[in-house]
């Protein structure tokens, strides 16, 4: 199979100076997952098995209604990394690097890097883009690290096994595999080898770092290691729920499950068989638990090494996912499972443990959050906002709404881009003509009676006072503007 070579042994690290004596300031451990929804053991979900998760929750606060601003990949990733949204970065699909729009944008890793600290990136934290790029910028953004990123590039059907060949596949295969392999067979096992490794160096050199470790699961291919699909039993897993598109949605609220049609044995248009749809969700589930032993990874040796009780910890997701539900599978929706995400925070003596907090947030607070945490000066230009307040007391407000958005079509030339609005009662969704700049069409759901979003009630009159205050409202957050 096609791996990533494991890291040779890391060299001393470029001693940085600072104002601050480096025992004052905290380290960051900066852990992504690739489109993970919010199916975790400290999230509810009745299925999953995700205990290194949870025990980190645990340590820290669990915000509960935390939402990306794109759901996609690259939009998604740059947004996070640099705090701003799609549209200010002008990035809404998988092929534009941020710096081609903002090239002296300081990322979230570089203002660390430029604070002194040694910043380090495994996996994939940008979006994983490979082969020839217009510019030629390489999206692992080599100026946002103090060394070169590894394990950060490639396609998600290269990780996969082929017995008895160790140069992996040579195009896209299926959609699950499950065989009886150790962890690091799949890029994920390497990446948290990878991540013990820094940390015991870091260990040694008592440099402030910042740390970032980008899993690629569960993204498709749902391949996992055999022990993690034992861990379910397909037979008593819960079915997509809803199966079907939300009554009165617009056609513009679905796509065709491009990614997911793109792999052996899915056919390319029509529904999956039932057979298909369970092997599926429990291949997501397995992905999960794979995800989460080598979180766990890291983790323990985080607190080995004695380095827990001055690191901040940040646990993220992307985006969500479909799994069926409103007849979708993957993405690029602006529905609540996809823009929906888990978001866990654990800062030694400023969150409170064990803490929840059902404020509303957006991922472009991470990046204020930890330069707040750090010390550093505050950047103007960030978009989002410090989460510290709500570490501290997580019975305290959250924002007012979160921000998410989706073109159409999802991939390729769009036509139209769809704007949702969350705010704590309704997500309301405006798709505008991107020529124009002309309402297309709109959805509202009502969360307080329909919590899995099946029924458009757009047009309910009963909704008319709450649906103007949400347009007048995504009109100054969102306003229409010709591409």
């Amino acid at each position: 199979m096609f791996r990533f070579p494991l890291p040779a042994l890391l060299g001393l690290a470029v001693v940085f100076g600072s104002a601050a004596p480096a025992a004052a300031r905290p380290n960051v451990l900066l852990i992504a997952a690739d489109d993970l929804r919010a199916d975790l053991g400290s999230y509810g979900h009745p299925e999953v098995k995700t205990p290194h998760l949870d025990a980190l929750a645990r340590r820290g606060v669990v915000f509960e209604r935390a939402y990306c601003q794109q759901a996609v990949c690259n939009p998604s990733r740059a947004s996070v990394l640099t705090g701003r949204r799609p549209d200010t970065l002008r990035v809404w699909n998988l092929q534009t690097h941020f710096r081609e729009t903002l090239p002296d944008v300081v990322t979230l890793p570089q203002a660390f890097k430029q604070a002194g600290y040694v910043s380090i990136g495994l996996g994939k934290l940008f979006h994983n883009q490979s082969g020839p790029r217009h510019p030629p910028f390489p999206f692992a953004d080599p100026p946002s690290w103090s060394r070169p990123p590894r394990f950060a590039e490639g396609a998600h059907w290269q990780d996969w096994v082929v017995p008895g060949d160790a140069a992996g596949p040579k195009a896209k295969v299926g959609p699950v595999q499950c065989l009886d392999v150790p962890d690091e067979a799949y890029f994920d096992g390497q990446i948290a080898t990878a991540a013990v490794t820094v940390l015991r160096e870091f260990a040694s050199s008592r440099e402030p770092f910042f740390l970032g470790v980008g899993f690629w699961k569960p993204h498709l291919p749902f391949n996992a290691p055999k022990r993690y699909w034992d861990i379910y039993d397909r037979a008593r897993l819960a079915p997509p729920d809803p199966a079907g598109a939300p009554v009165g949605a617009p056609a513009l609220a679905a796509h065709d499950w491009q990614e997911l049609r793109g792999y052996g044995g899915v056919p390319k248009s029509g529904p999956l068989t039932p057979a298909q749809t369970s092997e599926l969700r429990h291949g997501y589930l397995a992905a999960i638990s794979f995800l989460d032993a080598q979180v766990g990874r890291v983790l323990a040796e985080l607190e080995r090494s004695g380095l827990a009780a001055n690191t901040v910890v940040v646990f993220w997701s992307d985006h969500g996912f479909h799994l069926g539900e409103h007849d979708l599978w993957a993405k690029t929706s602006n529905y609540e499972l996809d823009a929906r995400v888990p978001l866990i925070v654990a800062a030694p003596g400023v969150a409170r443990a064990g803490g929840r907090t059902s404020g509303l947030t957006e991922l472009i607070d991470v990046y204020p959050t930890l330069t707040a945490l750090a010390g550093l000066a505050a950047d103007p230009a960030l978009e989002g906002r410090s989460l510290v307040p709500q570490l501290r007391d997580p019975a305290g407000p959250g924002k007012p709404f979160a921000l998410s958005q989706h073109p159409r079509p999802a991939y390729g030339a769009p036509m139209h881009m769809g704007y949702a609005l969350r705010e704590d009662r309704f997500r309301y969704v405006e798709w505008r003509e991107l020529a124009t700049g002309a309402v297309a069409a709109r959805e509202l759901y009502d969360h307080r009676t329909d919590p899995r979003e099946t029924v458009n009630c757009a047009a309910d009159p009963v909704h008319r006072e709450a649906m103007e205050k949400l347009a007048a409202q995504l009109s100054i957050v969102a306003p229409a503007a010709r591409r």
